[in-house]
């Protein structure tokens, strides 16, 4: 298959919209590999514009009199079985330099007049050579927040150079997003659509699910065109000519951005003001998270209750994606100081201010683990079989039982398999006449050596449980987040440990029925603390202690 690919933009391959044809092209290639592919960057093409003299249809058929680079492109496109136009919306048009070659098409063109079934227009002419089975893609990107109502006269001259319903298209709102490192998240979830749709293409038809995808904003429009005036770098004013108007600096451009991507749906119910004191360049500014928006104060006149000392190439490069937050925090890159929930909850706050793309009605909702799992069949266990060693097993059994019917609707992890199992186990052996004086202890023995064990492995016991509350599988990658939950999954290691010792000895006294409640004293006081410690623990490091 032999494939053309136009590039109309002037800023040729550096094109917001070419990075669209690159992904479409992508997936053609990858569903088939027998593909020549061949690309007209017409910036750099000499292709004038069209004399309207028709020499090209009486003295010279099929021939123009023009000597540029037009013959070429001729060629090329008699080549070619799939023709891709790839350009941005112009004045909701196509660029000049296109137009000139759409319109110097016309020696591709027979001068009689005719009407086709189902043409557009009140007339049409023949085409001089056989074009059966060739195919037209259209792809292009727009800065509205929506291509929908902005493509109509691109539409139309399709429409009349391939006919109705002849060609495939893909319009993009939102295009100069493509271009915003610190968006690539985003986009490059909208390139995989792009990718999918050009695999699609290639067996036949683009899937409605994948067109539906396409369609999606990339930003609510409201976040896109907060982004988009602020990214000129001109206050806003009342008067129509702000020719005068002092340009902002990059950095205060950069801060803009990042508050209007601020998702006031999440607002917690009190005001924050995140400070932004960027060390190399020596400026601050203030962004005020309320329920009706973000304002970014330039004049240092609110009291932060969060504040971030950071080189502007570091946040920059953290917002690109290129390095990972808390890796940087924890090499001591960047500081921060005051309230550090806003740290904890900053996806929340800047990272979901974007239409969600509907899931399939089919697909099944996301299951978060669940501790609770986990820890009741030990604490049935514990207290019931200590008050009553045949009653007490008795039910730890019928719990365990009923423990496979949670995973319908929480993930299972290996603890929970591996609690099911030794609590059976130690259930089943007491039943049968195992002492309580020997399995109580080693229980609590096996409860935490499976603690502590699991903070030598890449992800410590409590991280699968508490990963739920920041971010779920995503914060695994998080090295703050896991070397928090390791120094907690070790101290909870211990203190069962410990217990396990303490039981020994509990279970040779007059209060050995007691020991399950008297053994759960302490695990409250470890609860106060591990909630503490969760909070306590990032902001020191954050403040860079």
């Amino acid at each position: 298959m032999n494939i053309l690919v136009i590039n109309g933009s002037p800023k040729g391959g550096s094109s917001n919209t070419y990075r669209l044809t690159s992904a479409f092209l992508d997936g053609m290639k990858q569903e088939l590999q027998d593909i020549q592919t061949k690309e007209l960057s017409i910036s750099r093409m000499n292709i004038k514009p069209c004399l309207g003299c028709f020499s090209c249809w009486n003295r010279t058929p099929g021939q123009c009199c023009i000597q540029d680079d037009m013959q070429h492109v001729i060629q090329q496109l008699l080549w070619a079985d799939v023709t891709i136009w790839s350009f941005p919306l112009y004045y909701y048009s196509v660029p000049g330099p296109l137009k000139n070659l759409i319109d110097r098409q016309l020696p591709t063109l027979l001068p009689f007049m005719v009407e086709n079934e189902g043409q557009v227009g009140s007339g049409n002419h023949p085409s001089r050579y056989d074009m059966s089975g060739k195919k037209t893609v259209v792809i292009s990107t727009c800065g509205f927040y929506t291509a929908k109502g902005n493509y109509d006269g691109i539409c139309s001259l399709f429409d009349h150079l391939c006919g109705k319903g002849n060609y495939t298209a893909i319009f993009c709102g939102q295009g100069e997003l493509f271009r915003v490192p610190e968006l690539s998240s985003r986009t490059n979830e909208y390139l995989s659509y792009v990718k999918q749709a050009g695999q699609e293409y290639i067996k036949g038809n683009i899937s409605v699910g994948t067109q539906e995808a396409l369609n999606q904003l990339l930003l609510p429009r409201e976040t896109f065109e907060a982004c988009a005036d602020a990214s000129w770098g001109i206050e806003q004013s009342g008067e129509k000519n702000n020719s005068a108007a002092k340009r902002e600096s990059d950095t205060l451009i950069f801060t803009r951005q990042m508050a209007a991507l601020y998702c006031k749906e999440n607002y917690p119910g009190k005001d924050i003001v995140l400070e932004m004191s960027y060390t190399d360049v020596n400026e601050c500014y203030q962004i005020l998270l309320g329920k009706d928006g973000s304002h970014v104060y330039t004049d240092g006149t609110l009291t932060a209750t969060t504040k971030i000392e950071t080189p502007v190439t570091v946040w920059r490069s953290i917002a690109a994606g290129e390095i990972r937050g808390d890796e940087a925090m924890m090499q001591g890159l960047y500081k921060v100081k005051g309230d550090f929930t806003l740290m904890l909850k900053w996806d929340n706050y800047f990272g979901g201010s974007r239409p969600q793309v509907k899931q399939a009605e089919t697909a099944r909702p996301q299951r978060n683990t669940n501790m609770n799992i986990m820890l009741i069949p030990w604490i049935v266990l514990w207290v019931a079989s200590a008050i009553h060693k045949q009653w007490g097993c008795l039910i730890t059994l019928g719990v365990c039982a009923l423990v496979p019917l949670f995973y319908y609707r929480n993930r299972k992890t290996f603890y929970d398999i591996l609690t099911n199992t030794l609590v059976t186990g130690f259930s089943v052996i007491m039943l049968a006449g195992g002492s309580e004086k020997w399995l109580m202890p080693l229980s609590y023995l096996c409860f935490g050596f499976m603690w502590t064990v699991s903070c030598f492995g890449k992800v410590p016991l409590t991280a699968n449980y508490s990963m739920n509350n920041y971010g779920g599988e995503d914060a695994l990658q998080n090295t703050l987040f896991l070397k928090t939950n390791r120094i907690l999954t070790m101290l909870w290691g211990v203190l069962y440990l410990v217990t396990s010792i303490l039981t020994w000895f509990l279970m040779r006294t007059s209060v050995s029925s007691l020991v399950g409640l008297i053994n759960s004293i302490l695990p409250i006081f470890m609860g106060i603390f591990t909630v503490w410690f969760q909070k306590w623990y990032p902001a020191k490091v954050a403040g860079g202690k």
